[in-house]
């Protein structure tokens, strides 16, 4: 029984054990292994979009060794596109919806992109901390500020992802709960609508996988 709206997200079971998180692995159950054993119309949608998506992270990265590293970041893109559509089949735990998913991806990879490039261009990343142009006088406020924006970015990429992904289940569970205590008429209204916000979330589940991993794409572009 629901205490809040929140405990729709809370990981836990009757087994007093967090085995919600399982879920991560759910799809290679649910996925049938002759969509990727066998030449199929799937696997080739699949493989074009990756290979779309990999040619723009490519334009990106205009270094010629890190274009090679494109495919951390569409393996990235696949696995938050992956649990965030696993999230939306009912009684799947939402677990792009935790912060502490999105910030065990997005912590790692700012710390490994920072600990590259002030190691090895470290006279490029001082010169990231004033932009072109800066007056003289505004120097070191410009330094403070670039620093708080650099520090928070893993921070904002994952509080993006995990709020956007909360706000459209919330929305689900608010308008479902509504439905025993309505007409039979507005019943058929909200399931339409219900649907049209189950599209959104579809939509939204895509546009959010891709910004979390080109926005990756673009902070590792400027360590380079």
């Amino acid at each position: 029984m629901m205490t809040n709206l929140f405990s729709s997200f809370d990981p836990s079971t009757g087994l007093n054990l967090a085995l919600n998180w399982m879920s991560i692995m759910l799809g290679i159950l649910i996925l049938p292994s002759m969509y990727w054993m066998i030449p199929s119309r799937i696997n080739y949608l699949w493989i074009k979009m990756c290979l779309i998506l990999s040619n723009e992270f490519k334009i990106i990265l205009k270094n010629k060794k890190s274009k090679k590293s494109t495919l951390i970041f569409v393996s990235l893109f696949s696995l938050i596109l992956f649990n965030n559509f696993l999230s939306l089949f009912p009684y799947i735990f939402s677990s792009t919806s935790h912060l502490v998913l999105t910030l065990t991806l997005s912590l790692p990879l700012w710390l490994s992109f920072m600990i590259y490039g002030w190691l090895n261009n470290t006279i490029h990343m001082l010169a990231h901390l004033v932009p072109q142009g800066t007056p003289t006088i505004l120097m070191p406020f410009m330094v403070c500020i670039e620093t708080i924006s650099n520090i928070i970015r893993p921070g904002t990429l994952a509080i993006r992802l995990t709020a956007n992904m909360i706000a459209g289940h919330l929305l689900l569970t608010l308008m479902g709960s509504t439905g025993n205590k309505m007409s039979l008429m507005m019943i058929n209204i909200l399931i339409m609508a219900q649907f049209l916000l189950l599209l959104l979330e579809s939509a939204v589940a895509i546009i959010q996988s891709y910004v979390f991993s080109i926005l990756s794409t673009l902070y590792s572009s400027e360590v380079i």
